[in-house]
């Protein structure tokens, strides 16, 4: 099968003739229908996210079950499927607490140690557990979610990761309340995932921010009631004049000190700042006495998700019109463009919410 490897940082992907191994007890192989471009990726291109070469890239996935192995009985051959990187085993604390998302001994690797990807005889990782730009993938079980066969692959993609992290820091993190206000910092795919998420909770006020305006605009057209051009000036004095000392809720969707530090200086008192963004080591500071006015920063992991229970409950949605995910959608490539997308993708204004690679 062919898939794209990385090799290191600043390095181009290489479309490489990848060997598969048969699935293990309780693997799964996957056709790979779609895969989405999501920031992480561009992260691991960039050097932002340390991970170990050689590695399949890519963790955000939808396809078809070709094989499973001989202690799998949650999907079979033929079901479609949607992958998630929070593979998750099921017994341990965190799972038994519905916290999935924080497994601490998730089973995504092989229990033998034997790789299941090589290249020309040498093991090759795989990108989240998952390695999803790929023709194939052979992952653990835990790692997929079946879905009904009527939604489209390159949307269904995009439930894998963005989308998912998106809706999931607002309706399951931050828990955002019928009336509240909330800001979102940065319009990529997982933020305008939390515009909506946050028009689904019932929010009164949804603020924008990002420094394209084609994204700002995509952002109103999925339910924000506000922008904000951040590169215009003082984005944090803004949205308090806005809301009249600031909003309830303020999910930092970029992954930067500073935008984590002007998501919690937005907060009015009592009010909540998320980071999803990956911030990796970077330390930020908040002032103490805001602390005293019951502020509060935190962290979201994938949304908390509880991916086999919300994945359906989303597509549900979409199904309803209440989810849109075609918007998210701005172009689909082959797997020969990805490398050219990736580096498209570093320039940050490349014009698209999300690019999907496609498979035929």
């Amino acid at each position: 099968m062919r898939a794209a490897v990385f090799y290191g940082t600043d390095r181009p992907l290489v479309i490489e003739d990848v060997r598969l191994a048969d699935p293990a007890p309780r693997e799964v192989r996957v056709r790979v229908h779609a895969a989405g471009i999501c920031h992480s990726d561009v992260s691991l291109v960039s050097g932002h996210i340390p991970y170990p070469v050689p590695a399949v890239a890519g963790h955000e996935s939808a396809g078809v079950v070709e094989a499973v192995g001989s202690s799998v009985e949650y999907v079979r051959p033929g079901d479609r499927v949607i992958t998630c990187l929070s593979v998750f085993c099921g017994a341990c604390e965190r799972c038994l607490q519905g916290r999935p998302a924080l497994c601490l001994n998730s089973p995504a690797g092989r229990a033998s140690g034997k790789a299941r990807l090589t290249v020309d005889g040498e093991p090759v990782g795989q990108f989240m557990h998952l390695g999803s730009f790929s023709e194939e993938l052979l992952v653990h079980e835990n790692a997929v979610v079946r879905v009904d066969p009527e939604i489209p692959f390159a949307q269904a993609s995009l439930l894998g990761c963005g989308v998912t992290t998106g809706l999931g820091a607002v309706l399951r993190t931050a828990r955002v309340r019928l009336g509240e206000s909330v800001a979102v910092l940065g319009c990529g795919g997982v933020g305008l995932s939390a515009v909506q998420g946050a028009v689904i909770a019932g929010a009164a006020r949804i603020i924008a921010v990002d420094t394209d305006p084609g994204k700002l605009d995509t952002a109103l057209a999925l339910g924000a009631t506000d922008t904000v051009d951040a590169s215009r000036g003082d984005c944090v004095a803004e949205i308090v004049g806005l809301t009249g000392g600031g909003v309830d809720h303020a999910f930092e969707v970029v992954g930067r000190k500073d935008t984590a530090e002007q998501a919690f200086g937005m907060l009015r008192p009592g009010g909540t700042a998320t980071v999803v963004g990956v911030l990796g080591n970077t330390a930020i500071e908040i002032p103490g006495r805001a602390l005293n006015q019951e502020r509060r920063i935190q962290g979201s992991l994938m949304g908390s998700n509880r991916f086999r229970v919300d994945i359906p409950r989303y597509l549900d949605l979409y199904r309803q019109g209440r989810l849109r995910l075609n918007e998210l959608v701005s172009r689909e490539i082959g797997l020969d463009e990805l490398d050219g997308a990736l580096t498209e993708a570093r320039s940050g204004r490349t014009g698209h919410v999300r690019t999907v690679v496609t498979f035929p």
